[in-house]
């Protein structure tokens, strides 16, 4: 089942929702995180979103070691919207989000429910709803910092195609897919806007390569 009803203001995301903590799973505007829900607390979520909003909010545990089940959680999040659900034969589901929107904790409720639920605002990051402006960000900048990491089949081509999408798309997704650690992500997430994003992106990218280089003259 596919959804692709979209939301274009803040109005129309709602002041509660449940929240999923994962530990390095990052969301973010306009990009598509695939889970597989199989805890019942869990299940139970993505069953009354389906029957709701279909929305629900991404959060990472302040302690990546912690089996807390219920961690402690930074204070900044995504709304994604469920816009692919199945139900597979062993009683699992598989879902996918599309990132809408951060917010903000502004408390944790007290609910009658197995899973968390949380008062959101919204209001600090009404940009994410916002088109981005193509220019943004350095894309020279983060050719050379990604050239190290990406491997591609037919390289012209695939550049180009990379060149087509959207300064938010673009630094979102990347993000979202390059093997940062969960405080990395945070920080990634948090960024104000698109231009801090890709910033910081490429400055992980460049410790990452620097890192790897030390690692290889050690050796």
């Amino acid at each position: 089942m596919t959804n692709t009803g979209a939301i274009t203001g803040l109005e129309e995301l709602p002041s509660v929702l449940p929240i999923f903590p994962l530990t390095g799973a990052l969301l973010l505007g306009s990009g598509q995180l695939p889970l597989n829900i199989f805890e019942p607390r869990y299940l139970a979520m993505v069953k009354d979103a389906m029957d709701s909003h279909r929305l629900i909010g991404m959060v990472q545990p302040r302690d990546p070691e912690t089996n807390d089940p219920a961690p402690e959680v930074y204070s900044v999040g995504c709304a994604g919207k469920i816009c692919e659900y199945g139900e597979l034969p062993n009683g699992m589901f598989r879902i996918t989000l599309e990132g809408i929107c951060r917010f903000r904790i502004v408390q944790e409720l007290e609910v009658a429910t197995q899973y968390r639920q949380i008062e959101a605002d919204f209001a600090s990051f009404h940009n994410d709803l916002a088109p981005s402006q193509y220019g943004e960000i350095d894309r020279g900048a983060l050719h050379e910092a990604l050239h190290h990491f990406l491997e591609f089949e037919d390289e012209a081509n695939d550049w180009k195609a990379l060149d087509h999408l959207e300064d938010d798309s673009l630094i979102n997704s990347l993000s979202m897919i390059c093997p940062f650690s969960p405080v990395e992500k945070q920080a990634l997430l948090e960024a104000p806007n698109v231009h801090d994003r890709s910033e910081l992106l490429i400055s992980l990218l460049q410790m990452m390569l620097q890192q790897g280089q030390m690692h290889r003259t050690v050796q």
